[in-house]
C-alpha cells in the first residue's frame, strides 16, 4: 500500500511532536511540525541567555561611565572623527572565537548651541539686520576685533554693522595726441561706517560637552556688489580647527574609558 504525500507529512508531524526533538543550541530551541520549523523558546524562559543591547547617549561623561562599568574582557570601540561618535561592541570575540556584536554603547557627540551657531553662520549671505541681530543674540561668547587685534566693545561692533554706506566714486582720464587719442575709467565702490566695523569675530565656544572650549576666528567681509551692502563672515581655519577637535575628542575618551575597552579609528559592520 501507497503513502500520499499528505500521509506522509502527518506522520512525520506527530512523530516531531511526540518526541518534542530539542536542538544543540545554546539559546533553547525545538522542531516543530509544519515544514519542521525552528523556534526560539527564549522568551519563554524565566531570563534571556545572554545580555544584549544597545546604549545610546549624547553625553561623553555617561557613556564612560557605562563603558567602564560594563568592562568585559575584549571589548572593543570604534571611533569616527568625522561623526565625532563612538561605536563599542562588547560581545566582539575573537577570530578563534567570535561574539554576536549585539551587546553596544552608542556615544554620538552633540554640537553645543555655541558651536551650531558658528556652524551655521559661517560663509552664509547677512543683512546688516542679521548680523547685529546675531552678535547681539551672542554677545556674551564674542569679542570683536580690528585688523591690529585690538578689542572692540560689542555695543560699539553692533552699531558699526547697522550704520555701514556704502560710496561709489568714479573717475575717467583722457589723453589726446597728434594722432591718437585714449580714455580710462576707474568705479570705486567703498564701505564705510560711522563706527569702527570690526574685521572680525572671536567666538569663543565649547563645541561639544566635555571638550575644552575652542576659539573660533569669523573674519567680516563686506560685499558691496549689489544696492545694499551684504556681510559674509569666514571661519578662519575652519579645516585645521575641526580636525583639532576631533583629536581630541579621542584623546578625551581614551583618557576617560581608560582600559575598559580598546579604541581604534573607523567603524565596524558587524
Amino acid at each position: 500500500m501507497s503513502l500520499t504525500k499528505e500521509a506522509i507529512q502527518l506522520i512525520t508531524d506527530t512523530a516531531l511532536e511526540a518526541t518534542g526533538k530539542a536542538l544543540p543550541t545554546f539559546t533553547p530551541t525545538a522542531i516543530l511540525p509544519e515544514g519542521a520549523k525552528v523556534l526560539d523558546l527564549e522568551k519563554y524562559q524565566e531570563g534571556r541567555s545572554r545580555f544584549r543591547g544597545t546604549y545610546s547617549t549624547h553625553a561623553l561623561a555617561d557613556f564612560s561611565d557605562y563603558v567602564a562599568d560594563r568592562a568585559e574582557a575584549g571589548a572593543r570601540g570604534f571611533i569616527n572623527q568625522d561623526e565625532m561618535s563612538c561605536v563599542l561592541l562588547f560581545n566582539l570575540g575573537t577570530t578563534e572565537e567570535p561574539g554576536h556584536a549585539d551587546d553596544r554603547a552608542v556615544l554620538k557627540l552633540k554640537a553645543t548651541a555655541g558651536y551650531a551657531a558658528a556652524q551655521a553662520i559661517s560663509d552664509s549671505r547677512l543683512s546688516q539686520k542679521d548680523l547685529s541681530d546675531w552678535i547681539e543674540d551672542w554677545h556674551q561668547y564674542l569679542t570683536p576685533v580690528d585688523d591690529e587685534g585690538n578689542k572692540i566693545p560689542v555695543a560699539k561692533a553692533i552699531a558699526a554693522v547697522r550704520t555701514i554706506t556704502v560710496k561709489a566714486t568714479s573717475e575717467s582720464e583722457t589723453t589726446v595726441g597728434d594722432t591718437s587719442a585714449s580714455r580710462s575709467a576707474m568705479d570705486q565702490i567703498e564701505a564705510r561706517s560711522k563706527e569702527t566695523l570690526p574685521a572680525a569675530l572671536q567666538f569663543h565656544v565649547v563645541p561639544f560637552e566635555g571638550l575644552t572650549e575652542q576659539q573660533i576666528t569669523l573674519r567680516i567681509s563686506v560685499i558691496t556688489s549689489g544696492s545694499v551692502p551684504v556681510l559674509k563672515l569666514r571661519w578662519v581655519g575652519e579645516e585645521v580647527q575641526r580636525e583639532a577637535i576631533a583629536q581630541e575628542f579621542k584623546a578625551v575618551l581614551e583618557n576617560a574609558i581608560g582600559e575598559a575597552a580598546k579604541l581604534s579609528l573607523g567603524s565596524f559592520a558587524a
